[in-house]
């Protein structure tokens, strides 16, 4: 897995931070430590005002990698990627300065909570957004879907497992633009670049005020989620859902 941090050209103040986890960006416990460290780094330079947060491959992300799950006869990879998922969206969340995701491909349970934190989001016209953790054995994120899509129609996307599309994203307007795949860089680089062109101080006093006035404590609620991940774990549930996601496979 490599996560790397580039400066486009003729974007001032833009960083982009791209996640390469062939085959399907399902990040391994390391990988989201790793996301977060690079997102924070790049907030904390005081040179860029803006990030771009994207991937390699097909999709944006998977979310977490249940193989290495299933592999472990214990809870340490459990723990460990509850614990790196909740600090890759707080990265994402807390960076010093805005940050846009940019969205193509299956965007899946870990990668909703990426992007609902994110400040903006632009995504490609095959984008399509969900959370399937209740086919996968585990609980979380329905605290970044709430951002995205209002509450009903949250609780049916969580319940059923169902995707949403970009362009369904667009009406609510929780995604600013859908362009075709291969505009999805150029145009997340555009709007970051328009708000790079802002003064670096008082977008970094911005973010801190919007996060400040926010109505959920994000990190709390998806800790507080994770809690029962942790239930169906120990009661067995998370197991046999797991298994039967593995022979599907």
């Amino acid at each position: 897995m490599t996560v790397s941090t580039a400066r486009p050209a003729d974007a001032e103040g833009v960083r982009v931070v791209t996640v390469d986890h062939p085959p399907v960006n399902a990040l391994p416990v390391q990988g989201w430590y790793d996301l977060a460290d690079a997102v924070r780094a790049a907030g904390r330079d005081p040179e860029v005002r803006c990030v771009v947060l994207a991937a390699a491959g097909r999709g944006f992300n998977a979310g977490v990698d249940i193989k290495e799950l299933q592999r472990d006869p214990g809870s340490a990879a459990l723990i460990g990627v509850s614990r790196g998922c909740a600090e890759a969206f707080e990265a994402v969340y807390a960076c010093e300065v805005p940050v846009v995701a940019a969205v193509q491909g299956f965007c899946l349970g870990g990668g909703v909570g990426l992007v609902g934190n994110a400040d903006a989001i632009v995504a490609s016209e095959d984008a399509v957004f969900g959370l399937p953790e209740l086919d996968r054995g585990a609980l979380g994120a329905a605290t970044h879907l709430a951002r995205l899509v209002p509450q009903h129609l949250m609780r049916t996307l969580y319940y059923t497992s169902r995707t949403v599309t970009a362009a369904e994203l667009l009406a609510h307007g929780s995604v600013w633009r859908v362009v075709p795949p291969g505009e999805l860089l150029s145009a997340a680089v555009e709007l970051a670049a328009e708000i790079a062109r802002k003064d670096g101080h008082l977008l970094r006093l911005a973010k801190a005020a919007l996060n400040g006035i926010d109505p959920v404590d994000v990190r709390r609620s998806y800790r507080f989620e994770q809690g029962f991940t942790f239930e169906a774990s120990l009661a067995g549930t998370a197991d046999r859902v797991r298994s039967a996601f593995g022979k599907e496979a």
